[in-house]
């Protein structure tokens, strides 16, 4: 399983494992992969920290940094002040669902703790404050979600030897990010997790791969097994990029709460809403989830503004435990997720998986000539 990416990014084997965790992220660059670290829940200070652990911990090994860039939807702190701009009745249906689901009023440590409220509400600022910290670091790989990196930040980058990931979920991105300079692209289906689009990975793969050109391309949505990882690569894909599959390690530092409900959960336990960032993104259904998308209930606000409605009123569910209320993105692939395992058990598992998928293939071909 060594493709042209492998040699680009330094790595033995082509699957890239996005977490929040510092711990899921070096076991997957120490196993062959390359972890990256996902940045929205931490403030500049927390991620030079994570970052400096990481490079200790990997002694020059390969690693990312996923930052989420802001567009002309994201304003200033400043603006952010003004919640004014919240619609009343937006307000009161918050506020009626914090009564309802009987949601207790936070005492602030879970924004520390689990960085719940501060990864709901993405701002240009937020984005270029920790891109700041990431170029202080020898970073291999600088993903870019929700739109193409500006183009300082790409020249940047590119100067420091850093590699320059787009994630796309339609076609039509492709363009856009290899105009702005990507050295690869990730076809993200609407199976993933997280903020995702509409197209399925088996559709939307071999597209972007023809659009592409000679640029590199990951697949990624839903992927748990190593027989999609040889599917990924028989589409045309030279990697696949995963991330759910992470969440339920022995390493995840993920909430053991929710990381029981993820083992019990079923592909069909998971929704494309935008009920949390205001952009859509698939995650774990829960009782807030649910409350938005009833007869009755407005529309979600856009980004960030609908993440700054739920900031507050989740905090308080997420310290005292409340199992209906809490959750997390998380792609269909939950339903291949039945059991806690160490991160290098997981990646084992998937270059066994890809290996008997590629067997199989193989004895199917052989036969089919035999045959002709």
């Amino acid at each position: 399983m060594y493709t042209e990416i492998c040699e680009r990014a330094g790595i033995r084997y082509p699957i890239f494992a996005f977490s929040h965790c510092r711990d899921v992220v070096a076991a997957v660059s120490l196993a062959g992969g390359l972890g990256v670290l996902g940045t929205t829940r931490y403030s500049p200070e927390q991620l030079d920290r994570e970052l400096s652990w990481l490079d200790r911990k990997l002694e020059g090994r390969p690693y990312g940094v996923d930052l989420i860039f802001g567009g002309e939807s994201a304003p200033e702190p400043e603006a952010l002040d003004q919640s004014a701009r919240l619609p009343e009745g937006h307000r009161r249906f918050v506020a009626s669902l914090i009564d309802r689901l009987q949601i207790p009023r936070s005492g602030g440590h879970a924004i520390e703790q689990f960085g719940v409220g501060r990864n709901l509400v993405m701002t240009a600022r937020h984005a270029q404050e920790l891109c700041e910290v990431t170029l202080r670091h020898p970073v291999r790989l600088l993903a870019s979600a929700l739109g193409p990196a500006p183009g300082e930040i790409v020249e940047q980058a590119h100067a420091r030897g850093m590699l320059i990931a787009g994630l796309v979920g339609r076609v039509e991105h492709v363009r856009r990010h290899l105009f702005g300079g990507s050295d690869l692209l990730v076809a993200t289906g609407t199976e993933a997790g997280g903020h995702c689009g509409e197209i399925g990975v088996m559709a939307l793969v071999p597209q972007v791969v023809a659009a592409a050109g000679p640029i590199p391309v990951l697949a990624a949505g839903g992927i748990a097994t190593g027989s999609q990882i040889a599917a990924s690569l028989a589409l045309g894909a030279q990697g696949v990029w995963t991330g759910s599959i992470w969440l339920t390690t022995t390493e995840s530092d993920l909430d053991p709460l929710i990381k029981q409900k993820l083992l019990a959960a079923r592909s069909l336990d998971t929704i494309r809403s935008r009920a949390m960032t205001g952009k859509p993104s698939r995650q774990l259904l829960n009782a807030w989830i649910e409350a938005w998308h009833q007869p009755g209930a407005p529309d979600p606000l856009p980004a960030p503004w609908q993440g700054m409605l739920n900031e507050g009123a989740l905090v308080g569910a997420y310290e005292q435990g409340m199992t209906s209320v809490m959750g997390t993105p998380v792609g269909q692939g939950v339903g291949m997720m039945n059991t806690e395992d160490s991160v290098r058990d997981v990646f084992y598992r998937l270059l066994e998986g890809y290996g008997v998928a590629a067997e199989r293939c193989q004895a199917v071909y052989s036969a089919s000539i035999n045959q002709a």
